[in-house]
């Protein structure tokens, strides 16, 4: 057993992390990584679900991170096995592959919390980009177990990151409230933002919405190719269209435009509509695509033609930039504490005194109909 002093990070004990993958250098990376995060310390290892078992037996674990293709048993029945029995917050840890994501859609629905792809290596900023994301979610899967057992979480030590300057310049506060009065009006323009938790809260907004809602941008922390496969499973539970983002794709009413994994999304307004621009560039509140960039294009854009919505996350990315849109005169929106899986980012817009209404997840997509689609039928009416 590891030493108390061994357990202890700074701020409370550690995070235990069980990692499970039938590949031995994936498990030594892993562990590197995980390692190497003062919050986290690798419990065990498991190259198929049945050691995994037998490790869960002997401890359990804060966090698991699970290959879904594993050998005697494959991930998904394990996952579905353990939250019946032993409900403990899962990431997926899967290749970066179509095939890959596919499966990780069938592991939300058993339960998982979050997907990262499998650590890359081959250069030094991709290792680092690795160790961000696994680290980042490990965090938020072990906020999640200690919100269910009703413990306080503690703070987390979060390094330096970029801001949306290094991808847009920010206004001043006079300019950004001048846009209250000196944007045109246009067609409304709803923009969302989500972390962990936000697959299954998309899905249960967008479903609740009818075929004419208003347009809508969307940012989902979720790792490249992984973000079509969400898309396309959201279109076809949808009254409205859903799809992966491309550059210059128009926003209308009746469409969500999701940015696509490992890219930056910006709202750009085109006379009284708007489209959107897919663009590179680095990790800011690090993540790509980051809330914050879509915010603030959507502040400074659309102002009080825009709605804008923060859901479920660890950390602040989305934060700044829903207090821009407020600042802009934009209706602005957080998830309440309670129906969020991690409450990170609402809550920090909220302590910005960022948003305007904080309501229960079942009831964001009243908000926007509320707001947003009144809004678009003045403008018919005119």
């Amino acid at each position: 057993m590891p030493t108390q002093e061994r357990r202890t990070a700074a701020n409370g004990p550690k995070l235990r992390v069980l990692i499970v993958d039938d590949s031995s250098s994936v498990r030594l990376v892993l562990s590197d990584i995980v390692n190497s995060d003062p919050e986290l310390e690798v419990m065990a290892t498991a190259a198929d679900p049945y050691i995994a078992a037998e490790k869960i037996k002997a401890e359990i674990p804060d966090v698991i991170f699970l290959d879904i293709e594993l050998p005697r048993m494959n991930g998904i029945t394990f996952l579905r096995k353990l939250m019946a029995q032993r409900p403990i917050p899962v990431v997926i840890c899967s290749s970066h592959t179509e095939k890959g994501s596919d499966l990780f859609l069938e592991a939300l629905a058993a339960g998982a919390v979050d997907v990262v792809t499998k650590p890359r290596a081959d250069t030094a900023q991709a290792l680092h980009d690795s160790r961000m994301q696994i680290c980042d979610a490990a965090k938020a899967a072990g906020h999640q177990k200690l919100k269910s057992l009703r413990k306080a979480a503690p703070p987390i030590q979060v390094e330096a990151k970029l801001k949306a300057d290094v991808i847009m310049p920010p206004l001043s506060p006079t300019k950004l409230a001048a846009l209250k009065t000196t944007l045109p009006r246009t067609e409304p323009v709803v923009c969302i933002g989500a972390s962990t938790g936000g697959t299954e809260a998309l899905r249960e907004v967008l479903e609740r919405l009818p075929a004419n809602a208003p347009g809508i941008v969307i940012v989902q922390h979720m790792p490249e190719k992984f973000t079509n496969t969400f898309a396309r499973r959201l279109d076809s539970l949808c009254a409205i269209t859903v799809k992966e983002a491309e550059d210059g794709d128009e926003v209308r009413p009746g469409l969500a435009l999701i940015a696509p994994g490992n890219h930056h999304m910006l709202l750009k307004r085109t006379g009284r509509g708007y489209h959107v621009n897919v663009i590179d560039g680095p990790h800011i509140s690090r993540h790509r695509p980051s809330v914050d960039v879509l915010f603030r294009s959507a502040a400074q854009n659309a102002g009080p033609n825009a709605t804008g919505i923060i859901l479920t996350g660890m950390g602040d990315d989305g934060a700044a930039g829903l207090l821009e849109m407020r600042s802009a005169g934009a209706y602005t929106v957080a998830q309440d504490e309670a129906t969020c899986v991690v409450y990170g980012m609402p809550k920090e817009a909220v302590e910005r005194g960022a948003a305007m209404r904080v309501v229960p997840l079942s009831r964001v997509a009243h908000e926007i109909e509320s707001v947003a689609l009144p809004h678009a039928e003045r403008r018919v009416a005119r």
